[in-house]
């Protein structure tokens, strides 16, 4: 037979979940308004009770408070359903108490109002106030300052949150749903706190509610039963008081409960594990702290106290703290076994091809600067290399390959190399212990130390004592970390050596991305008119002069534009940088889109052009060696006022001779930057601060055949 489907009263509930809370809601102003007899009484305040520990029951075993975020409607609910109960209590305790006497509002009340206080007033009153006290003036006032505090914080954090959740993302570290799903978790933990922050206060007010409630009952019930009833005032005191005390000590049971669970919530991390796995975990995860205790305690045994609780408590403890040290001692030795096991455990020969694999791009450090890539010591560098990833993205518009991190027990202590596809490229040596002081011009004094070049750039420094940072600094100096010294050396080798890390399945992927956003402009050009490795030739020319290829549809545009003339790398990369002049422009001009440069006078362009050409195999140079270098030295000295101002070495030419000018210059002033008339937008205006003419030339040329 098929299963039986849900039917009846028990199906229509399973099904309709989403009407139980607006009907609990609705029924609280039908019992505020209607009387109900005390068995229905009954029913409802051990509904209220169960539904209390539940609740508290909930917080003990969930593992974050997010797992209960309903908690704040919760408390909300329960603190209306404790209201309305007292109202209904009130009734039912004024109407029937003189007829019914303690019986008058259900068993529940009357067993609170007698077995819970003893039978006697006093007491029954007291446990009230104690309970009272401890809600009010304790736990809610506690949950109530956390709430506000996690609140706060919890805001707080969300930028910062946010931004590591696009670091991560933008790094490949996490997919595109992972990065939805964390940022709709903040988004529901800060809710979460701003909630609680003010359920909290109808906590506070409920039990503020309970101490005027008790006393209106009182005073109402020695009224109604005198001036009604006629009762004497000891038989109305009694009636009338035990009837309140009960009815007070059944809500606030609860509401002790209920602000239990929320002081429990509020002070609940985001862990794995559930509060009393926590609490035995980190209880014994010290069993000193047993033996201190186990001490203690057998010390106070001849103190006077009671000397039986206190001897078998320190024996518990003392019990306890041995049975915890063995145990960890076991799961430590077990732990090296597997290690050694594992360490001693026959791993596969290694095959030929596992040595074929070539890194992109590598950074060994000395077995010294070890520690420098080690979280465990404090060490940044992992995650300074992250942000160098991010920072090359943004910059050049390229995903640089993961730095591969090792050490070189062949490098001395203190030293580090960079290496491109197996091929040391850069190299340095840093003091871990120490701080580079780093000379920026405009120092007014020494400073001990170390005499240096810092290795990105070049420029004086020295190598200083931790102490020494604050005085460096006052003094000029730029002062920076090791692992800073490091990174920056690796970020300008990586701007240097970017053309080299773009690789074809780099260029393939980018493409790929690009023809989300803008399809036509990819199928337009590629593969009927370029292929993907002519594409790679021309982003790679752009790179090895640092222009950056985030704009890649600009640029895949200008090649569909001038495909057609010429097929040519270097010629299109020409094309394409006019294309993206605004770029070029923005990367050196200042503030005031003044652009200082130096310039060629025609006489010597005129020659340039002469020695220029292209061809079927691209660029070539048809000067005489020695022509190219005077007019490199030239150059170098025409810019050098301009860097030591603070410039960019820049020198402005024809169009035409732009891409040979920077082939000639290259070997001897690789940082060059070459520009041409065209790359310059109209909002930019140039500045000349020298120009190099041909007379220099002719006079050296001819110094030299002499």
């Amino acid at each position: 037979m098929p299963p039986e489907s849900n039917t009846g009263l028990s199906g229509s509930i399973l099904r309709n979940t989403g009407l139980i809370f607006p009907l609990v809601i609705v029924s609280s102003v039908l019992v505020i308004i209607a009387p109900l007899p005390p068995f229905v009484m009954d029913f409802l305040l051990s509904c209220n009770i169960t539904v209390s520990v539940v609740i508290l029951m909930t917080t003990i075993y969930v593992k974050r408070p997010l797992e209960f975020s309903v908690f704040p409607a919760i408390l909300l609910g329960t603190t209306l359903a404790r209201l309305v109960l007292n109202v209904a209590s009130t009734r039912l305790i004024l109407t029937r108490g003189a007829a019914d006497g303690t019986a008058a509002a259900g068993g529940v009340i009357e067993a609170f109002g007698q077995f819970v206080a003893g039978g006697q007033l006093v007491v029954g009153l007291i446990i009230f106030v104690i309970l009272v006290t401890i809600q009010f003036m304790v736990i809610t006032k506690g949950a109530t300052r956390i709430s506000e505090v996690a609140a706060r914080f919890a805001l707080d954090s969300m930028p910062g949150k946010q931004m590591a959740i696009d670091a991560d993302l933008n790094a490949g570290l996490i997919s595109s749903d992972e990065a939805k799903a964390r940022r709709s978790e903040i988004t529901e933990q800060a809710d979460f706190y701003g909630s609680m922050d003010g359920a909290s206060k109808f906590v506070r007010g409920d039990s503020i509610a309970s101490i005027i409630i008790t006393l209106i009952n009182v005073v109402g019930g020695l009224y109604v039963g005198m001036v009604d009833h006629g009762m004497e005032l000891s038989k109305a005191a009694t009636v009338f008081t035990t009837l309140t005390i009960g009815d007070g000590l059944v809500t606030q049971v609860p509401g002790f409960l209920i602000s239990l669970a929320a002081g429990l919530i509020v002070t609940r991390t985001s862990v794995d594990s559930n509060l009393p796995g926590d609490v035995v975990k980190q209880f014994s995860g010290h069993p000193e702290a047993l033996f201190l205790a186990s001490t203690f305690l057998f010390a106070l045994a001849f103190t006077g106290l009671p000397a039986g609780p206190m001897l078998a408590l320190a024996v518990g403890c003392a019990i306890t703290g041995m049975l915890r040290r063995k145990g960890m001692q076991a799961a430590e030795v077990k732990k090296q076994k597997a290690e050694t096991q594992q360490q001693t455990q026959s791993q596969p020969e290694p095959k030929p091809e596992d040595h074929l694999f070539v890194d992109p791009l590598e950074l060994e450090l000395g077995v010294g600067l070890l520690r420098l890539a080690d979280p465990a010591t404090g060490g940044d560098l992992l995650d300074r290399v992250t942000r160098i990833r991010h920072k090359i993205a943004q910059e050049l518009g390229i995903i640089l390959p993961k730095v591969r991190i090792r050490d070189n027990i062949r490098l001395g202590q203190r030293d580090y190399q960079i290496k491109i596809r197996d091929v040391a490229v850069a190299w340095g040596a840093i003091y871990p212990d120490g701080l580079l002081a780093i000379d920026t011009g405009a120092t007014n004094g020494d400073i001990p130390g170390i005499d240096t070049v810092e290795p990105a750039f070049g420029r004086p420094a020295k190598w200083i004592e931790l102490g020494q940072k604050e005085r460096a600094e006052l003094m000029g100096f730029n002062v920076v970390e090791p692992s800073a010294v490091v990174i920056t050396h690796l970020t300008e080798v990586v701007r240097e050596h970017s053309s080299e890390l773009l690789t074809r399945e780099q260029v393939h992927a980018l493409i790929e991305n690009l023809k989300e956003s803008s399809p036509k402009v990819v199928e337009d050009l590629i593969p009927d008119v370029l292929k993907i490795s002519q594409v790679q030739h021309v982003l790679s020319n752009l790179l090895r002069e640092r222009v950056p290829i985030r704009d890649l549809e600009t640029i895949l545009q200008s090649l569909g534009d001038y495909a057609d003339r010429t097929k040519e790398p270097m010629l299109l990369t020409e094309y394409v940088r006019n294309g993206l002049a605004r770029a070029i422009c923005q990367q050196y001009r200042d503030s005031k889109r003044l652009l200082r440069v130096v310039t060629l006078d025609p006489e010597l362009e005129d020659v340039l052009m002469s020695g220029i050409d292209y061809n079927e195999h691209g660029l070539v140079i048809k000067l005489a060696p020695q022509t190219g270098e005077i007019i490199t030295q030239a150059i170098a000295d025409q810019i050098e006022p301009l860097v030591e101002a603070g410039g960019h070495p820049i020198v402005l030419c024809n169009p035409q001779i732009r891409a040979g000018l920077k082939q000639i210059t290259s070997p001897m002033i690789p940082r060059l930057i070459v520009l041409s008339l065209n790359e310059i937008t109209r909002d930019t205006d140039v500045e000349a601060i020298g120009q190099i003419s041909a007379g220099r030339l002719k006079k050296e040329v001819a110094a030299g055949a002499a």
